[in-house]
């Protein structure tokens, strides 16, 4: 025999439990679902790899000790007003004695079948009490484990009146469900929340849903100042998804397109070494410095006058968003490179963006409307059975 814990343990509302891993972030199983179809009360196992442990206490701290046998030990009903037992099998690695707000006493516990046999004492005089550390112990609980087939639950022992009342209570809840209806009841949750998992992607991508593509490049998203949350995508998601269903050729033709009418809109294009990385971007070719690297860049934005500045002297919004254009334009991704040019291309037009989104519907008549399959799918909600 293992003394697996010895010692006081907090309950709550009258309850603790054993489980495994899937039990330690809440308070266990729902009392009814823990003693359906059972003969007996006070210790609940119809749910797999959980016991729900009923007290006299109601809040506070009792003795409760675990002991793992080898084999089927002696029946020790006179030292107990109240003895059950049942069957229980962990499903997890690693089990404990989980307490009501969650904290934990280890139990090392393997995938056998155990019984359990749960012995009770001074549960009425405990009924709906409150015990501090250091009060007078009033009920006490041991559950004993040993290896053994399943078979039904049974009452070895009564004596108390909440004894009677919770086997009462267990007889009243109907059987539990049949495995294959559990998998059943399994995958119609499953189905709900993949559901309702596309339909908040649906709702954050404008309406559509998006290909592995967009899903891929999202991260890479820019976002700027001023500009809508959602991006691109809260302007106008048709455009977006229309422009990821386009293909790379077209994709790649829309980036240098877009960075041409941004740093047109900034009054950039007139500059030489802007001149000269937008047409290296139409050759296919590297941006030359310094627009290949962030702090060249940088550099020559402040040393060259004929940049627009803002009253502070730095750069307006229309020249960095212009110039974010002409960098992300360059990406090695087409669909990154498209959605983001275009971004900091809207961006550059200010709040002239609707209508430069309009353009690019002429300019690419690929874009112009998403695709019928993505406009048009829709995803009906699971019933319930």
């Amino acid at each position: 025999m293992r003394t697996l814990f010895s010692g006081e343990a907090h309950v709550d509302y009258g309850q603790i439990y054993v489980c495994g891993d899937d039990g330690r972030a809440s308070e266990g199983p729902l009392l009814e679902a823990s003693f359906a179809g059972q003969r007996a009360g006070l210790c609940g196992a119809a749910v797999p790899g959980h016991l729900f442990l009923l007290t006299g206490t109601h809040t506070g701290y009792v003795p409760i000790t675990v002991e793992l046998h080898g084999a089927e030990p002696p029946l020790d009903a006179e030292a107990w007003e109240d003895v059950v037992e049942v069957s229980f099998r962990p499903v997890s690695a690693e089990n404990a004695l989980v307490e009501w707000d969650g904290d934990s006493h280890p139990l090392s516990l393997s995938h056998t079948p155990y019984r359990v046999r749960y012995h009770c004492r001074g549960m009425d005089e405990a009924h709906d009490a409150t015990r501090a550390t250091g009060d007078p112990v009033v009920d006490e609980y041991l559950v004993r484990l040993w290896p053994g087939p399943v078979a039904a639950d049974r009452v070895v022992k009564e004596t108390s009146e909440a004894a009677a009342y919770w086997h009462a209570f267990a007889r009243r809840q109907p059987p539990p469900p049949t495995p294959e209806e559990r998998a059943e009841a399994e995958r119609r949750a499953r189905e709900r929340q993949e559901y309702a998992e596309r339909q908040r992607e649906r709702e954050a991508w404008g309406g559509y849903l998006p290909s592995d593509r967009l899903r891929a490049v999202r991260t890479t998203f820019r976002t700027f100042q001023g500009r809508p949350k959602g991006g691109l995508v809260a302007l106008d998601a048709p455009l977006v998804h229309a422009i990821d269903a386009a293909g790379p050729e077209v994709q790649r033709a829309l980036a240098r397109w877009a960075a041409h009418r941004a740093c047109a809109a900034a009054g950039l294009d007139g500059i030489d070494w802007v001149a000269r990385a937008l047409a290296e971007l139409d050759r296919g070719e590297p941006l030359s410095p310094p627009l290949d690297a962030p702090r060249r860049l940088r550099e020559a934005v402040f040393a060259d006058a004929r940049v627009p500045r803002s009253h502070d002297g730095t750069p307006g919004q229309p020249q960095s968003v212009a110039f974010a254009a002409l960098v992300d334009a360059a990406a090695d991704d087409p669909l990154e490179a498209a959605l983001n040019a275009l971004h900091a291309a809207v961006a550059a037009h200010g709040t002239d963006g609707a209508h430069l989104c309009a353009e690019v519907r002429r300019a690419f008549p690929a874009t112009a409307a998403p695709p019928a399959t993505e406009r048009d799918r829709r995803h009906t909600t699971p019933t319930a059975r």
